[in-house]
């Protein structure tokens, strides 16, 4: 499957070098399920783990052979062999055959420092180790690709060896040779200078594994490739050791979209963004909302003047559609916004003009809200509330009577909160309860407990996020305090906020604002378009008040 002219090959390592990265962690069935979405995004290998680590890894290898790859293929990770000793002998290599995957990588070591000082031997049994171990994995009739370990770091000390290292890997009949920059420490114009400098047609086809401790890993990658690597090696949302790896959600559409290469997910680009979400979710991770391509700021606008050019010609404002990679544009509400900004977010409820008063409503009230505390940058569900509210479309899922909290501790047992909630809805008057630890916990059950019986869809909307943030701390315990949520229903997630001097009140704001956003966008699936001079009887802050 290795490129040829003008294509790339995109490796992904997630599941083996991402996992390595800070608060990673995948089960077996996380595993298998990422596995599968890269398969379905058409990314050509998938290394899977070293199956000698721990058991988990050597399930997966087990598991994934039973499961149907449409696309890439299953990569087993592991090591030369061990100094003295056969590569038949070796039980890291033979765990290699025993995974079963139809390509297998092993890792050398470059840096004549790492074979002294780590592997403890001399130079020439190194390249023997490289050698023996690649010849006997081709014997076996895998496709092998050898891991330069710390190449550009060996290069630069002694140039020499890194090159005998090549030729061992060459001459053993690797199917690819990655050069890594495993310390991340390399520059761009270094790596453009090493490639061009080795006798490429002479040695196995290159690729290149770049790690991000200077921030230049894709700019390297792409500079790896400009420079003869026909394989780049990386990793969803760029995890990793330390700070990770090559991003692929950056890398490919780059790749992609600002060059003349080929890569084979490229038919299946639009599903990039849903890609990164995927990951991050199965690790149980906030997405990153400034990865560029993929995160939900890459096409986000805030100030006015932009979102006004963005109505007119996205293309100036804009490199490319977020479409192409699966996302979406925002105009970020904020209190730099204009008419222009609120034009967009009333789009999906009808023709607006600037001249529309519930424009002129919205754009004073925006600013007074923000003024008081507000912030709905990052809680657009909470704004769209406020529109529906103001369009007169906005249908209440329940209405509150009141609520208690009491927290209690003793000496043998940590604080626990009781509470219990009052609701009316309809012609019905519900009651939930609930016993957690903290006082926001314990409102998101009671509520739950109160209304799942008649609205089962709760149970698949979730809490997934809770920040708090002081806005006048010089006030003390008077302070008020903004509360931003984020639910998700495991497709899509949404932010609400709420703000008050009392952290459960400005807690409770944003927990039913997002629910009711569910409701009203989802459950509800509101059609209704408004005619272009619509407008609330009376003020927006009348039309709250009711």
């Amino acid at each position: 499957m290795m490129g040829q002219g003008n294509s790339v090959v995109v490796y992904d390592t997630t599941l083996r070098d991402g996992m390595q990265g800070i608060q990673v962690s995948y089960t077996l069935d996380d595993k298998i399920k990422i596995a599968h979405a890269l398969d379905e995004m058409q990314i050509d290998y998938i290394e899977g783990g070293f199956p000698l680590s721990n058991e988990k890894e050597a399930a997966f290898f087990r598991q994934a052979r039973k499961e149907n790859f449409r696309h890439a293929r299953i990569v087993a990770f592991g090591s030369t062999r061990r100094a003295g000793i056969s590569a038949a002998d070796d039980p890291m290599v033979r765990a290699l055959l025993e995974a079963e995957t139809p390509t297998v990588i092993v890792v050398g070591k470059t840096w004549k420092a790492h074979v002294e000082k780590v592997l403890k031997t001399d130079e020439e049994e190194n390249l023997r180790m490289v050698y023996d171990t690649v010849q006997f994995l081709k014997s076996h009739d895998r496709e092998v690709f050898f891991d330069l370990e710390h190449f550009f770091d060996g290069f630069k000390d002694d140039s020499e060896y890194a090159l005998k290292v090549l030729q061992a890997g060459t001459e053993a009949g690797a199917d690819c040779m990655i050069l890594c920059d495993t310390n991340g420490g390399t520059l761009p114009q270094e790596v453009a200078s090493i490639y061009a400098s080795l006798p490429q047609k002479s040695l196995a086809p290159l690729g290149g594994h770049f790690h991000n401790d200077c921030g230049v890993a894709i700019a390297n990658s792409l500079t790896a490739v400009d420079n003869g690597a026909i394989q780049i090696q990386g990793t969803v949302n760029g995890w990793g050791e330390r700070c990770g790896n090559a991003n692929l959600c950056t890398f490919i559409p780059n790749i992609v979209l600002k060059t003349d290469y080929h890569a084979n997910c490229a038919e299946h680009l639009q599903r990039l963004t849903h890609l990164s979400r995927f990951v991050a979710e199965k690790a149980n991770i906030i997405p990153d909302r400034r990865l560029p391509y993929v995160g939900d700021a890459a096409f986000s606008h805030k100030a006015g003047q932009h979102a006004d050019v963005v109505n007119k010609a996205a293309y100036l404002m804009e490199h490319i559609d977020g479409k192409l990679v699966g996302n979406e544009r925002h105009i970020v509400l904020s209190e730099l916004a204009g008419k222009s900004t609120i034009l967009e977010k009333l789009r999906e409820y009808g023709d607006f003009t600037k001249q529309s008063p519930v424009v002129d409503e919205l754009t004073r009230l925006l600013k007074q809200k923000e003024n008081e505390g507000f912030e709905y940058e990052a809680a657009e569900a909470s704004f769209d509330i406020l529109i529906r509210r103001a369009l007169k479309i906005y249908r209440p899922l329940v209405t509150l009577r009141n609520y208690h909290l009491e927290s209690y501790k003793t000496a043998d047992m940590p604080s626990k909160t009781v509470g219990r909630i009052f609701l009316e809805t309809g012609d019905r008057d519900l009651m939930g309860a609930g016993v957690c630890v903290g006082p926001v916990d314990t409102l998101d059950h009671a509520l739950r407990d109160a209304l799942e019986p008649l609205h089962p869809w709760l149970k698949k909307v979730t809490l997934s996020d809770y920040r708090v943030r002081v806005l006048n701390p010089e006030s003390g315990a008077a302070a008020r305090v903004r509360v931003f949520v984020t639910y998700t229903d495991h497709d899509d997630t949404w932010d609400t906020v709420g703000v008050h001097e009392n952290i459960v009140e400005a807690s409770w704001q944003a927990l039913m604002d997002a629910i009711e956003f569910y409701y009203n966008t989802v459950i509800l699936s509101d059609e209704t378009v408004i005619e272009a001079d619509a407008s609330p009887e009376g003020t927006t802050e009348e039309v709250l008040a009711r």
